[in-house]
């Protein structure tokens, strides 16, 4: 595991060039550029044999073993990044479409957040922001043996013709958007007050117990909210959200069931279910869409200061997650935490009693196992994820790798 002191040094030039790359400021990173030279003979089977159907980054890295989860680099000076890439990639790769940004580092990379380290904008290209689906990357080396990803032709969709016969295509993201589509504009997190004061489905049309798509329902308390939006995402709440740290309520996880097509503005209001992600029932609220914008461009890095929290809730109702699910954490803005921050994900050691004393194990019994000492096993280092939606004391984050399941009460840090 990379230790944070080398990550500090690692990000103060790395996070700046990938914020260029993801977030659209023309910019150059001086390095030894000019002196690319061939892999060494060491990684001369790396090139990749071409595949009867193409595969994406994402689909290559874990073909071949590389789910994004972390692995500890050989330990180096903060400036030596030989250690960094992967066994076997690629020499060469064209992106395509449905590529991530997380995908394409996973292939290359042990540490895949650490893409900032051997990105290199190639100066000869215009406009080399973003990475688009037809670019063509290189992995080279340059004069002083440290690995250099590089734009090498960029693909049809860089062109700026005067005319266009279709849609430009846009770059690829830093994760799926599938993975996080139902948590970019919809409500997720209610308070109190909100769940106290919103709009409810008061009943169904045809006396139904539940409701799906196209049902009508009747809403109660609408007008008097003042509200005239034609639609609204219908939420159902579940259990509260506790900080285990002070045992306090932080916030109610709100549920998407489907969204309100409002027909009729009065009280009670009428309303038509479209949209449908599961059941509605009576007593479900109606809250206005979320406009705060996810982007989807993310800026890989580590928070700006120390975060140390734990895993709260696993959305979906289970106890446990793998990779590309969604969790939430006891942190938020009022921690420092950003969208784009990028924590290490450290399984809970249990605790378990000593039954050996003086060479010897103790009795089975009850009486001498309940006075063994209690010894609590070390946290151990199990995934990544990356946090894209925040509030004031919980966030949401997505599990980009995980070497084991992801439990409630898990630990999450600074990489």
């Amino acid at each position: 595991m990379v230790s944070n002191q080398v990550l500090g040094a690692r990000f103060a030039a790395g996070c700046l060039i990938l914020g260029v790359v993801l977030g659209g400021c023309a910019h150059t990173r001086q390095s030894d550029e000019g002196s690319s030279a061939p892999a060494p003979a060491a990684s001369g089977n790396a090139t990749a044999a071409p595949a009867p159907e193409p595969m994406t980054a994402t689909e290559a890295a874990l073909a071949a073993g590389g789910n994004g989860a972390p692995q500890a680099a050989a330990a180096a000076p903060a400036t030596d990044t030989r250690d960094m890439v992967r066994a076997g990639a690629p020499k060469e790769y064209i992106v395509k479409r449905g590529d991530t940004l997380w995908g394409i580092a996973s292939m290359y990379l042990k540490d895949p957040w650490l893409w900032p380290e051997v990105w290199i904008i190639n100066p000869q290209v215009p406009n080399p922001h973003l990475i688009y689906p037809g670019d063509k990357l290189a992995l080279a080396y340059g004069a002083n043996g440290m690995p250099q990803v590089r734009l090498l032709e960029s693909g049809a969709v860089r062109l700026d013709p005067r005319l266009r016969s279709e849609a430009l295509e846009s770059a690829i993201p830093t994760i799926p958007y599938s993975a996080i589509a139902a948590f970019l504009t919809r409500p997720t997190v209610m308070t109190s007050e909100e769940i106290r004061h919103a709009p409810y489905v008061l009943a169904f049309r045809a006396m139904h117990q539940v409701g799906g798509q196209g049902d009508e329902v009747y809403v109660s308390n609408l007008a008097s909210t003042g509200a005239t939006s034609s639609r609204y995402a219908v939420v159902h709440v579940d259990q509260p959200l506790v900080d285990p740290d002070d045992g306090k309520v932080v916030g109610y996880e709100g549920l998407y069931t489907a969204t309100a097509l409002v027909q009729r503005h009065t009280d009670p209001a009428k309303a038509t279910l479209i949209d449908p992600a599961r059941e509605t029932v009576s007593g479900d609220k109606l809250l206005a869409a979320d406009s705060t914008e996810v982007p989807l461009t993310f800026t890989p890095r580590p928070p700006a200061r120390e975060v140390r929290g734990q895993i709260i809730d696993v959305v979906g109702g289970t106890n446990f997650a793998g990779q590309f699910e969604v969790v939430v954490l006891n942190r938020g803005t009022r921690q420092g935490i950003e969208p784009g921050n990028v924590l290490a994900i450290d399984q809970a050691g249990d605790v378990v009693r000593d039954l050996y004393r003086n060479g010897r194990q103790l009795g089975e019994s009850s009486t001498a196992t309940s006075f063994a000492k209690k010894v609590q096993l070390p946290e151990e280092r199990i995934g990544t994820l990356l946090i894209f939606k925040v509030y004031e004391r919980v966030s949401y984050a997505l599990i980009l790798g995980a070497t084991d399941s992801v439990f409630k009460g898990d630990y999450v840090h600074n990489p």
